[in-house]
């Protein structure tokens, strides 16, 4: 099982990006558990849950640096590419994040 966050500033318009990213998942026959969370959850989701990547939209790339600091290297981050970002391309984001897991 794979977990995967993905964070955005209200998690409203990542949960499209999820909806995406699950099906890409589910097409490859890996089981993987996506979900989006705000930026004032993101803490409060590391410390629960087993997070194998962070993603972090656009909108909140500026949070890229903390999280890296602040996680790595027991979870990997990165940003969402912007144009499969924009383009709502779950395929490419599902595919980025396995290659941060090394799959």
């Amino acid at each position: 099982m794979k977990n995967i966050m993905l964070v955005c500033n209200a998690g409203m318009s990542t949960s499209m990006l999820v909806t995406k990213m699950e099906k890409a998942a589910q097409e490859k026959g890996i089981e993987a558990t996506i979900w989006a969370v705000p930026v004032s959850e993101v803490d409060s989701e590391a410390a629960a849950k087993d997070i194998d990547v962070l993603l972090v939209g656009p909108q909140v790339k500026f949070m890229l640096k903390e999280y890296k600091e602040k996680f790595e290297p027991n979870i990997k981050v990165s940003d969402i590419n912007m144009m499969d970002y924009g383009t709502m391309n779950g395929t490419n984001v599902f595919n980025y994040a396995m290659e941060m897991i090394g799959e």
